[in-house]
């Protein structure tokens, strides 16, 4: 690919493209979203700032490397590109510029891949 074809081709879009729904902002509990772990629950899914993206379908947040995500408020581990369990958490407001900038593109990765379903209501 050219370098102008790469400038042409937006940031993160994905390899394939994916039509997402419409976004919603159902308020949905941190239980609720505990529960969508893709094991006690068919769903599963990620929540970036408090905005739940449904990951279903994508084993990586079920058996794979990304499971500890699942069901959680995965904000602060992604902006500090961490796996950890307890990086594993919603306060992302005393990060660096650096990482909050981290954080802005996962969450562009994600709306460009997974459907809106709901916010975080408590």
């Amino acid at each position: 690919m050219s370098s102008s074809q790469e400038e042409d081709k937006p940031k993160f879009a994905p390899k394939t493209p994916v039509n997402l729904n419409p976004p919603k902002d159902d308020p949905i509990s941190t239980a609720e979203l505990a529960k969508a772990n893709g094991k006690d629950s068919e769903n599963t899914y990620v929540a970036i700032k408090g905005q739940i993206y449904d990951v279903t379908g994508n084993d990586s947040y079920v058996n794979g490397g990304y499971k500890v995500f699942a069901g959680k408020d995965a904000s602060r581990a992604l902006a500090l590109s961490s796996l950890k369990p307890e990086d594993v958490r919603a306060d992302w407001q005393d990060l660096s510029d650096k990482e909050k900038g981290v954080l802005n593109d996962w969450e562009t990765f994600f709306s460009k891949r997974y459907n809106i379903v709901g916010k975080v209501s408590d």
